[in-house]
């Protein structure tokens, strides 16, 4: 995996070696930030894609707005090295706030966009705001330790190869409980222009987990499909939050199935 120098803001990093002539796929993470977790769908997405996976400083602690923008300038100096055919855009929960966020600046810059398990549910959840807020009690040391009890929450750990699982929560485990405090805060806080969404006339693929044990994701995924009016919702029906991660999970086979560009 290719991996640039690392600085203060998002970057870009490629799992495969580029492929100027594929349409550009670029992958928003989830509250890791890390963009290592796509791993398991690289085998497929490579077939039809030139793929960037976008990676979150640690220490990040910008707002929705420098997100946004930051992103924006990482797309725009991608096709402005090399012009696509088509851009892809994919947010995967925290990923898929980030994606509507872009979506709602910049739409011209994408032709197709999955969101898959989008966290924009965060905030209409009482009972989740409230407990979400303890976090900010909880000492690095025990965070570190409590990982391991939330992982069935982010999994569905009998759907997850077990070579896989270790490596999961190491994962989780690099991400600085003040940076995963500060990212709960932003899903707290997160707001997007609906009416600008509503305007978008790009096909939009919406991916939920019947089996989510975190968020309701079949109810947002349904909800964001009355929002975009050119808009496909596909579920899975024993899938947990993260089910990119899953071994039964493909996503590229899902997206051909709704796209006759693949």
């Amino acid at each position: 995996m290719a991996v640039p120098e690392k600085g203060f803001k998002p970057y870009f990093i490629t799992p495969k070696p580029i492929k100027k002539e594929y349409p550009l796929f670029i992958y928003l993470p989830g509250m890791d930030g890390t963009g290592k977790l796509l791993r398991t769908q690289i085998a497929g997405l490579e077939n039809s894609f030139d793929i960037r996976c976008l990676a979150i400083p640690p220490t990040d602690q910008s707002d929705w707005g420098k997100l946004t923008s930051d992103l924006v300038d990482l797309v725009k100096a991608e096709l402005q090295l090399q012009p696509r055919i088509s851009v892809y855009l994919c947010g995967e929960s925290f990923g898929g706030c980030l994606a509507m966020k872009i979506l709602a600046e910049a739409p011209h810059l994408f032709n197709r966009i999955i969101l898959v398990n989008p966290a924009s549910s965060f905030h209409r959840l009482p009972w989740l705001n409230w407990s979400s807020q303890i976090l900010d009690l909880v000492p690095s040391a025990v965070y570190t330790f409590g990982a391991v009890g939330f992982l069935p929450f982010l999994v569905s750990l009998t759907r997850i190869a077990a070579a896989d699982r270790q490596d999961i929560l190491k994962i989780i485990r690099s991400v600085p409980s003040q940076t995963v405090n500060w990212r709960v805060s932003l899903l707290r806080n997160f707001s997007v222009d609906m009416e600008k969404l509503s305007q978008i006339q790009q096909q939009i693929l919406l991916i939920g987990s019947a089996s989510d044990r975190l968020l309701p994701s079949v109810t947002e995924v349904e909800f964001l499909a009355d929002v975009f009016p050119n808009s496909q919702v596909f579920i899975l029906p024993d899938s947990g939050h993260a089910c990119l991660l899953e071994k039964d999970t493909d996503l590229y086979e899902i997206m051909k199935a709704y796209d006759e560009n693949l």
